[in-house]
């Protein structure tokens, strides 16, 4: 720890941060100040949502007040994640974005100079970094995972490429990595957090973090406090369930937490997403989420152990961290093949009605499909129709 402190010692947040969005006088309303009584500020309907009282969606909306805009703060939603994740200090920690895609691009927009800034990845990863990263007009580089089937931080590369491009404001780890399913190692994440000629932002992306075996490492979260250049970005869109109400999180520094909840849209978190996510927080929904977590967990085990049988199928890559599966086709040489992995990809959509992803393009994943853990009786189906597809 002391260590670390003499690494930050002289860090500032403020000389990494876009002079204009240091500059900006965030957007102000009334309800920052006042929230309750007869609220004729934001000219809003006062005489309610124009929908039928009985119909679903009225239903559905019952007590939100949804005529009304959306709490601009979500100090309630924010506590309970707090609270969930363990996370020293308060509402000031936290970012909240409309998924993950919303706090990545909030990242690129709050530190990243476009035409002058660069991010760093680490492929195979998730390809919203780098889509990002040309709407912003931000340059990207790279420094690859290990390519042994384990997909691990190679350091030395990223320290490489820290010092031949001084411009890399951002470095983005994928832990559990989409699309290898691993978790990178904590050692790893330690020594990139703490590179002696690195002034810039680590983000970590969590997005799969809760299905990771309890006898592992698991979530960085509780490090924001320890470092300073630390953003960790989760979601509930994976193992809440919640995909379809757009929920992302960042954890940081108050001070880093500040800029970017001082950059966004004033209501970007809907009443709706709000009140689900907090349902999912309550103790009857974390025992429902514990008991999901342990089925997929099994399920992923069925579908691992499977996978040895099935003639056609090679290595199943990376170490097996997420609520998905990267294994290899296999051709009739015994070697990973993109085109029969493609061939069986679409044939399985387009005849038999089962969707999974074709990764053969990405670095260190040739020949690989991407298969989510369903149902018992979806990974039923993956079983039966691969084993037929590669008779």
């Amino acid at each position: 720890m002391a260590a670390t402190n003499q690494r930050f010692a002289n860090y500032s947040v403020k000389d990494i941060v876009r002079p204009n969005i240091l500059a900006l006088k965030p957007y102000r309303c009334a309800r920052d100040d006042f929230s309750s009584g007869i609220l004729l500020d934001a000219n809003e309907n006062a005489y309610g949502p124009a929908l039928n009282p009985e119909s679903e969606a009225a239903v559905a909306s019952s007590g939100l007040d949804i005529n009304r805009y959306p709490d601009p703060h979500q100090h309630d939603l924010k506590n309970l994640i707090k609270q969930f994740r363990n996370i020293p200090g308060g509402p000031e920690n936290f970012f909240l974005g409309v998924g993950s895609d919303e706090v990545i691009d909030m990242i690129f927009r709050v530190f990243c100079v476009p035409g002058k800034d660069a991010v760093l990845i680490t492929p195979p990863t998730y390809g919203m970094y780098s889509v990002c990263a040309q709407i912003n007009d931000v340059e990207v580089h790279k420094a690859t995972l290990t390519l042994d089937g384990r997909f691990q931080l190679n350091v030395e590369e990223i320290e490489k490429q820290v010092e031949a491009h001084p411009n890399i404001k951002v470095i983005f780890l994928c832990s559990p990595g989409n699309p290898t399913g691993s978790a990178l190692s904590h050692e790893s994440m330690r020594r990139v957090l703490t590179m002696p000629n690195y002034k810039g932002i680590v983000a970590i992306d969590e997005a799969y973090v809760d299905f990771i075996e309890a006898d592992k490492e698991g979530s960085t979260a509780t490090w924001v406090k320890e470092y300073p250049n630390l953003i960790v970005m989760q979601t509930m869109s994976k193992s809440f369930g919640l995909a379809g109400v757009r929920l992302g999180v960042a954890i940081t520094q108050p001070e880093i937490a500040l800029y970017m909840n001082s950059t966004k849209a004033p209501y970007n978190i809907a009443s709706t997403t709000s009140r689900v996510a907090q349902e999912a927080l309550q103790p009857k929904g974390l025992e429902i989420l514990d008991k999901h977590i342990a089925v997929m967990i099994q399920e992923r085990s069925r579908l691992l152990e499977a996978f040895k049988s099935i003639s056609g199928l090679g290595r199943v890559l990376g170490t097996n961290d997420s609520n998905f599966v990267l294994v290899e086709v296999l051709d009739k040489e015994g070697k990973p093949s993109n085109e029969r992995a493609f061939s069986v990809y679409t044939d399985m959509a387009k005849s038999e009605g089962l969707v999974v992803r074709f990764r053969g393009t990405e670095i260190g994943c040739e020949g690989c499909l991407r298969i989510t853990v369903g149902t018992p009786e979806e990974n039923d189906v993956v079983i039966q129709r691969l084993t037929q597809q590669l008779a």
